[in-house]
């Protein structure tokens, strides 16, 4: 069940020579350090530092979480320093199984402290599965601090079975610096997502482009929020995309502030259902009309 669950949410398998560190029920059961990485414990709240040396190369660290039991809630901060001009990728992600109506629930807050010219890769997955719903909560915070010169690429998917999700990222992006998500959600039954963006755009010369695809099934709820100021010379532009099927309902609620006369921030939302001519396409071709859906949809969130 373990290695199902970590298969879901990060795709690892423990290889030597790759920093990681796994997390079970609130204690790390699996840890692994580099030359050029090191993870240590926090000794005032639960959680880790990640410290990736400066001009490290074409690295990775994994930091999945795993539950497995119920009753039970937790709350982790975990910190990376990223050098200067290092380039490397962060595989994070929350698995919860809970075969009990009691709840499980992860709330995971990561502060990325990237120093100038360093380049991230951060992809997220998250995922639960189990008998009951109302029982399975991941919540997280994603604060963003970006250096000159520096980057990060934020590759994010929620795929399904939480029932209720708030997330949130802050970000503040300094001179010449550039920030790119791509944000993936899927809801089904009764399940709540909200996800938030809050984006400012500090320095000269910034950059950021925001995009979430979204799928909400059955009588499942999901909110769209953004917000992003332009304090200087920058380019921004935040789309939302959503399909909505049976009795589902997303919402998208933009803002953008241009603080400046140079900043350029755009918006763009579409939420709708899928095209009939579409599924009649894929059931000439023999599918079911099921099958034509789920084949749209994949293409869709890809």
């Amino acid at each position: 069940m373990d290695n199902e669950l970590l298969e879901k949410i990060s795709d690892y398998k423990i290889e030597t020579g790759v920093a990681h560190n796994i997390r079970k029920n609130g204690e790390s059961i699996s840890r692994s350090e580099t030359d050029n990485i090191k993870i240590k414990t926090k000794k005032d709240k639960p959680g880790i530092d990640i410290i990736i040396k400066e001009g490290t190369k074409e690295e990775y660290v994994h930091i999945p979480v795993i539950i497995t039991t119920t009753n039970y809630e937790e709350t982790v901060y975990n910190d990376f320093y990223v050098g200067k001009n290092a380039d490397v990728t962060i595989v994070a992600g929350c698995g919860i199984h809970n075969e009990c109506e009691t709840g499980s629930a992860h709330n995971g807050i990561h502060t990325f402290h990237i120093e100038s010219g360093a380049n991230v890769r951060y992809i997220e997955k998250h995922y639960a599965d189990g008998l009951y719903d109302n029982n399975k909560f991941i919540n997280t915070d994603t604060i963003i601090d970006l250096g000159k010169s520096s980057s990060m690429t934020m590759e994010t998917a929620q795929i399904s079975g939480i029932d209720k999700a708030i997330r949130k990222t802050n970000a503040v992006l300094n001179d010449d610096s550039t920030l790119k998500i791509k944000e993936t959600l899927m809801s089904d039954n009764k399940e709540e997502i909200e996800t938030n963006f809050d984006i400012k755009m500090e320095g000269k010369n910034t950059n950021a482009d925001v995009s979430s695809k979204s799928v909400a099934r059955k009588d499942s709820m999901q909110t769209f929020k953004s917000n992003v100021e332009g304090n200087n010379k920058c380019f921004a532009h935040v789309s939302c995309d959503a399909i909505v099927m049976e009795k589902s309902r997303v919402t998208s609620i933009p803002a953008i502030v241009a603080n400046s006369k140079e900043a350029e921030i755009s918006h763009e939302a579409v939420i709708g259902k899928i095209a009939t001519d579409q599924i009649t396409k894929l059931m000439s071709l023999g599918l079911t009309e099921t099958e034509a859906e789920e084949k749209i949809l994949e293409g869709f969130l890809k």
